[in-house]
């Protein structure tokens, strides 16, 4: 085997011997520059048009490069057959189309039994479920296998969505986990996915994707088996590893299967499982998978102003469901560019989107703002200070009855001429509606003392002298003779001002006082209920 290649290099070393030679006054060709090498080589000179050049100057000495040996310096040795089998080989094709890629990657062990049967039977015989689901997958599976192949994670862990909201990014479950990887409030905020008024990242495709993935590394770096990780993921990692605990101080199994674990998280890996297998096999089971190609659905898209959404659809030419359903992190009718400095759009309509974008001359970006209440104060005083009407300022910061806005709290307003640059950074990011309850208060008959006066009246009960003048119907100045009757309105417990209501032995009134405990203000509907999350 060392002969002929031998003779090979015999072989390689005259031709380039030959090559190096320049026959007679033919001047050789330089050969290609040297990319290691810092020093230039100049470039062969054009023939000059005009007369030929005389004999004379053809045999001008010609600069002709050394050229370097191809062949690796050193002794050589045969490779071995073992050597060559262990070298991957790239496909000349890609996959032709995202199933087919997803099954390239499967890296976690299979999980047999009766669950995994009874849910691949569930699956089968729901054809317009799979086909909605899967569908509703098609803007989402390329990102999320990208992600999983640069990581090198098992691309089964693709289609875990299918088991936590049927890839729906707008799903709620009962236990308040949102998205569609089903993050838990504090879990999201544990992985910097922030949730404010105007955006909740556990919704965002790009963040929660990735808040999600490092997620289930760091469980299949804490249990080293990806089964173990999956149900941390869907249970909570304190609650696998007490279950591990309590097995081994019993002598028993640590794996998955012999886990003693609530039914939920019991069926959430043979849920997994059954998908796989529908994916990996659906002539097999028959049922059938709607084509997703292999290439991106969308593109992320820079934006410098703050704009509307519903104008961010108009400029990008999609429709305003399609572009909900890939920024579905959005609360509010307008994106705040400080906080949200991309959206994503349909591969095509990305370079619409910027080309209207940049000649768009019908007025401002956005027509809304945010403002901060610089005090505890009224829906109605907030309303007035912004130029709307209660109505319309309850509906569209979802404030409901009988509260207050706390001071600090940010608060949707129409742009106008006096708020006309974008939201600052701080605010986008870290926006928050505290509201409080009105105190409800009871009409009561006090008897005025030597020398009181509203004023003395008003600070004696804590009340404001304005409300104390206007109860009674006497100037804030007036005074009140020794024993006369001072009507105050002060606050009561809940119960108690029910039951005078129904005695009607006194007249209940709202008096707006600043409370003790803030309650945020709830910004969204709830959307389909599903068990577990995060």
């Amino acid at each position: 085997m060392k002969k002929p290649l031998q003779l090979a290099i015999l072989a390689l070393a005259a031709w380039l011997a030959g090559c190096a030679s320049v026959p007679g006054d033919v001047a050789a060709p330089a050969a290609a520059p040297d990319p290691e090498s810092t020093a230039a080589v100049p470039a062969p000179a054009l023939p000059a048009t005009g007369p030929a050049t005389p004999p004379a100057a053809a045999a001008t000495p010609v600069f002709v490069p050394p050229l370097r040996a191809m062949a690796p310096s050193g002794p050589l040795s045969p490779i071995a057959s073992a050597e060559l089998a262990s070298e991957s080989v790239a496909p000349l094709a890609p996959p032709p189309d995202l199933w087919h890629r997803i099954r390239q990657g499967f890296a976690m062990p299979d999980l047999e039994g009766d669950l995994v049967r009874q849910h691949e039977r569930w699956y089968v015989s729901r054809p317009d479920y799979i086909q909605r689901m899967t569908e509703r997958s098609r803007k989402y599976l390329f990102h999320i296998v990208e992600e999983l192949e640069r990581r090198g994670m098992p691309t089964e862990l693709a289609l875990l969505p299918y088991i936590e909201s049927a890839f729906n990014p707008q799903a709620v479950s009962s236990a308040r986990a949102a998205g569609m990887w089903q993050f838990m409030p504090a879990t999201g905020a544990d992985f910097e996915l922030r949730q404010n008024l105007f955006r909740d990242d556990r919704r965002d495709v790009l963040a929660s994707t990735r808040a999600a993935l490092d997620y289930l590394q760091m469980l299949h770096g804490m249990f080293g088996d990806w089964h173990l990780a999956l149900a941390a993921y869907n249970w909570g990692q304190g609650s696998v590893t007490r279950a591990i605990q309590r097995n081994q101080r019993a002598g028993l199994g640590t794996s998955y299967t012999e886990l003693n674990m609530p039914a939920e998280t019991r069926n959430y890996v043979p849920k997994l499982q059954a998908v796989k297998n529908l994916v990996a096999n659906p002539e097999g089971l028959r049922a059938e998978l709607p084509l997703i190609e292999n290439h991106p659905y969308f593109q992320a898209v820079d934006i410098t102003r703050d704009i509307d959404v519903e104008l961010a659809a108009k400029l990008a030419d999609v429709r305003l469901e399609d572009f909900k359903a890939l920024n579905p992190s959005l609360k509010q009718p307008v994106i705040f560019a400080a906080g949200v400095p991309q959206i994503l759009l349909p591969w095509d309509n990305a370079k619409v989107f910027r080309r209207n974008f940049e000649a768009y001359t019908a007025g401002q970006y956005a027509s809304w703002t945010a403002w901060t209440a610089p005090s505890t104060m009224s829906v109605a005083d907030a309303a007035r200070h912004v130029g709307m009407s209660e109505a319309d300022f309850r509906t569209v910061n979802n404030i409901p009855p009988r509260m207050l806005i706390r001071a600090g709290s940010v608060v949707l307003a129409p742009r106008n001429g006096k708020a006309q640059g974008d939201v600052s950074g701080l605010v986008a990011d870290n926006g928050q509606l505290h509201l409080a309850p009105e105190v409800v208060a009871r009409r009561t008959v006090v008897k005025a003392r030597k020398g009181d006066n509203v004023a003395r009246v008003a600070a004696r009960y804590r009340l404001r002298a304005s409300d104390v003048a206007d109860w009674n119907d006497v100037s804030a100045q007036a005074s009140f003779k020794p024993g006369a009757n001072v009507v105050v309105y002060l606050p009561v417990r809940a119960r108690a001002a029910s039951s005078s209501v129904a005695s009607k032995k006194t007249r209940p009134a709202v008096v707006r006082k600043k409370s003790a405990g803030p309650v945020q203000a709830r910004m969204n509907k709830p959307g389909a209920k599903l068990a577990g999350g995060r």
